[in-house]
C-alpha cells in the first residue's frame, strides 16, 4: 500500500467535457500539482486522465470524470510513495497537504465551469 493515498470527490453542475478541459493542458500541471512531474499514462478525453507521477513522489494519479444526473462527479486519486525515505510525520503532513491541494484545484475548476450559473438552475451545456 502506498504511503500517500488521497481520494477526493466533487460534483460539478457541468458536463464531463467542460470539466476535462481544465486537466488536459500539460502546461497547467506544475501549477495544479506542484512538486510532481506528470507523464500521461492514459488520456481518456471527457472521462479524465491518468498520470505516472515522478518528482517529490513516485506513483500514479488520476482524475476520473463520471457523468452523474445532470453533471459530473470528479474522482481524484493520488497513490504514491516519497521519492526518498521520509519520516512518518512527513508522510502524514504530505498526505494532508496533497489532499488540501486537490480540493483547492477541484474547487477552482468548479468555480470556473459553474461561473454565472444560478443555484438550482440546470448546468450550461458546454463541451
Amino acid at each position: 500500500m502506498p504511503a500517500i493515498d488521497v481520494i477526493e470527490e466533487l460534483f460539478f453542475a457541468a458536463p464531463p467535457a467542460a470539466v476535462a478541459g481544465h486537466f488536459a493542458d500539460p502546461a497547467e500541471w506544475p501549477r495544479q500539482w506542484p512538486g510532481l512531474r506528470l507523464t500521461t499514462a492514459a488520456d481518456r478525453g471527457a472521462e479524465g486522465v491518468r498520470w505516472q507521477v515522478g518528482g517529490a513522489l513516485r506513483g500514479s494519479m488520476e482524475v476520473w470524470l463520471e457523468p452523474v444526473l445532470d453533471g459530473t462527479v470528479l474522482h481524484y486519486f493520488l497513490r504514491a510513495d516519497p521519492a526518498r525515505p521520509r519520516s512518518g510525520r512527513w508522510v502524514t503532513a504530505e498526505q494532508r497537504r496533497r489532499r488540501l491541494a486537490a480540493r483547492e484545484v477541484a474547487f477552482a475548476v468548479k468555480a470556473r465551469v459553474e461561473a454565472g450559473r444560478e443555484p438550482g438552475s440546470p448546468p450550461a451545456r458546454t463541451s
